[in-house]
């Protein structure tokens, strides 16, 4: 017996649990993002129009990243039905493209040790990286591109824009210059392209140059006409020269050399992004002194900047529309560093955790960490808990799926794949032995509805294979539904 002949008797026009990963399920994302919730779920979320930080920690296959999915829906909708309370996604779960420039920074001796690689991440570091993430989809929404993969470029009213003062202008280009990170394009590219629809100018940043030129020109014209004149010998005329161009070119020598120096403090201290020093001082020499002066530029170790140039950041969202920021972290088990090792994961998570940050007005982190994260959080010093004060942090502590929520969530992706009207239950799939009790009990001891969907495919699987199509048989006995189960949790048990 084939499967789709079981699924066609059931009333099922595709298999609802063929799907393991919420990212590639297509069950999930056309039927079940909008309406089918973890039970902490308003938790997580909270209320778009004051973003609030949340912590989950769950275990793999809990529904992570699915909360994630519908994390991302429900701030879409929030912004198409609030267009007053628009709240600013920012998307953090690609630590590789972070860790890599970080580590090839240090020393070597440090490079090759993957712990004290991440021992060296620090919250400004994260504060970098979650910058930058936000930046280069603001850049894109301005210049009408889209060039990441994981963020949706934000949607920036052109009269919205064209109330923002210069002051904020140039805050928004400096951005621009030192966070825009996109895989398409070049940097300057997209510097200059911000720039002309800005319409930034800043007359005084020629000055320099212009001066050079023309008392270059007026030096060479003037010893040129003595020396022919024969009031010059060769040699003065050479010395006057030379002492003319130092005159002339000595304010643009200076200006270059202080904006070199400020492009290569920025480099040095901006770890997590690439930046060549080079390009950066072409793109601030486009800023005069005064707008550069007492402007907050990540030029240290320390988190004080980062802060700063986050609140600049806030405000030029809140003029385009945006008055509201929730940056979601994920898939922080992944990056090659960590490999899954939990001491590792910790390491990079940690610095995250500071009550400054995760308390931040009109900004909500939402983490979303593994489970074996917990038992270091419990195992944690008075300091670290009084840094964190996780107690403020809407802390879902277990990302728990009760055998009654599991059997709803069956339920609503069978109906999601059932014929219209026809309203298939879990309980349909079974033998009269098999109960509903017995059934949720079962769930249960499952945990996650990864686990769940696996089992359930397995036992679809081998039902079918034990009939033949001319004697049909479309319920799972009880012996198979047990014998299924006890192996599957061994196999759990294992892993």
């Amino acid at each position: 017996m084939t499967e789709q002949e079981f699924l066609q008797h059931h009333n099922l026009l595709r298999n609802p649990f063929s799907d393991e990963d919420a990212q590639t399920d297509a069950v999930f994302r056309e039927h079940c993002i909008s309406g089918t919730f973890h039970p902490s779920w308003s938790k997580v979320a909270g209320d778009a129009k004051q973003p609030a930080t949340s912590i989950v920690f769950g275990p793999k296959g809990s529904g992570k990243t699915a909360i994630r999915l519908q994390l991302k829906q429900y701030i879409k909708d929030h912004n198409r039905n609030e267009p007053q309370h628009r709240v600013y996604l920012v998307e953090l779960d690609d630590f590789n493209s972070y860790l890599g420039p970080l580590q090839r920074g240090l020393s070597r001796r440090i490079q090759s040790n993957p712990d004290k690689v991440l021992q060296s991440v620090h919250l400004w570091d994260h504060m970098d990286a979650i910058l930058c993430e936000a930046v280069t989809p603001l850049v894109d929404g301005l210049l009408g591109t889209s060039s990441q993969l994981n963020s949706e470029a934000a949607s920036i009213d052109p009269t919205n824009l064209s109330r923002l003062d210069r002051g904020q202008r140039r805050d928004l280009l400096l951005l621009a210059a030192i966070y825009d990170l996109s895989p398409t394009g070049t940097h300057a590219d997209r510097f200059y392209a911000v720039k002309k629809k800005l319409g930034f100018r800043s007359i005084s940043t020629w000055l320099p140059l212009l001066i050079g030129i023309v008392l270059t020109l007026v030096t060479l014209g003037a010893v040129g006409s003595l020396y022919w004149q024969e009031s010059l010998s060769l040699k003065w005329s050479f010395i006057i020269a030379a002492i003319g161009l130092v005159i002339s070119w000595g304010a643009y020598v200076y200006r270059w050399l202080r904006y070199h120096l400020l492009a290569s403090r920025i480099c040095r201290h901006l770890r997590v992004i690439p930046r060549d020093k080079s390009q950066l001082r072409n793109l601030l020499l486009h800023f005069s002194r005064k707008e550069l002066d007492e402007q907050p530029l990540p030029v240290s170790d320390r988190s004080d900047d980062r802060y700063a140039i986050l609140a600049k950041l806030q405000l030029l969202l809140r003029s385009v529309g945006y008055p509201g920021m929730i940056v979601i972290v994920d898939r922080v088990d992944e990056p090659d560093l960590i490999n899954g090792l939990a001491e590792r994961m910790k390491l990079l998570v940690w610095p995250l955790l500071d009550n400054k940050l995760l308390k931040h007005e009109n900004l909500g982190i939402k983490l979303l960490l593994p489970s074996d994260l917990q038992y270091y959080i419990d195992r944690e010093t008075r300091e670290f808990h009084e840094r964190a004060r996780l107690d403020k942090q809407n802390v879902v502590p277990g990302f728990d799926w009760t055998g009654e929520a599991l059997y709803d969530l069956l339920g609503a992706r069978m109906k999601a794949c059932g014929v219209a009207g026809a309203g298939p239950s879990p309980k349909s799939l079974f033998d009269p032995q098999v109960t509903d009790a017995r059934l949720i009990a079962a769930f249960q001891s499952l945990k996650t509805p990864r686990n769940l969907f696996r089992f359930l495919y397995r036992l679809i699987s081998e039902h079918c294979k034990r009939y033949r199509s001319e004697h049909p048989e479309f319920k799972i006995s009880n012996d198979l539904f047990e014998t299924t189960l006890a192996i599957v949790q061994t196999e759990e048990k294992r892993s």
